[in-house]
């Protein structure tokens, strides 16, 4: 993939996934709003782009892949090239990560079907998350949600734009 590496397209990055065109990793980074004290969680690690780019935007980021040949390979590679403030944990993202909840920030990079509440239930009041949503490898909608006050699945969404993303995956439960 070397020579379409500063082609504005996704790429595939093996097991069936990619990593997002800059645009749009730019777009949905802006969409987030960070300010430097935020916590983030990111669904979807992937080859660890999006969470490089976060991580001099915030305090510590927080980020979770299903696919665990990825997931080795990021973290391997942030610690390489010498991200200290990144944590990546493999897992169904789907979930979110609990223990470190609640974030100030979510960012999801992987289109999902439906919101997934465990998210929407771990942002702060006021906190923010960025999602496509829609059918599995037709068009999507990245839409934002802002938590609301008034409880943990109090949250509004706005339609941003339409983009199609690899599906979010999830674990597979025993029969």
């Amino acid at each position: 993939q070397a020579p379409f590496a500063y082609e504005d397209r996704p790429l595939p990055i093996g097991h069936g996934q990619t990593i997002s065109q800059p645009y749009m990793v730019a777009i949905m980074t802006e969409l987030l709003e960070t300010k430097k004290e935020h916590r983030v969680l990111e669904i979807g690690t992937g080859s660890g782009y999006q969470a490089a780019v976060l991580s001099p935007l915030v305090t510590e980021v927080f980020t979770i892949e299903i696919v665990e040949p990825l997931g080795r390979e990021a973290r391997a590679r942030l610690k390489n090239i010498g991200y200290k403030n990144i944590d990546v944990r493999i897992g169904d993202g789907y979930l979110g990560w609990p223990e470190k909840a609640p974030f100030d920030r979510i960012i999801v990079t992987a289109g999902a079907d439906h919101i997934p509440m465990p998210l929407v239930e771990q942002l702060v009041p006021g906190g923010r998350m960025v999602i496509p949503v829609g059918p599995h490898w037709q068009t999507q909608i990245l839409k934002l949600i802002v938590k609301g006050t008034r409880g943990p699945r109090d949250f509004r969404a706005s339609d941003v734009m339409p983009v199609i993303f690899v599906p979010l995956v999830r674990e597979k439960k025993p029969d």
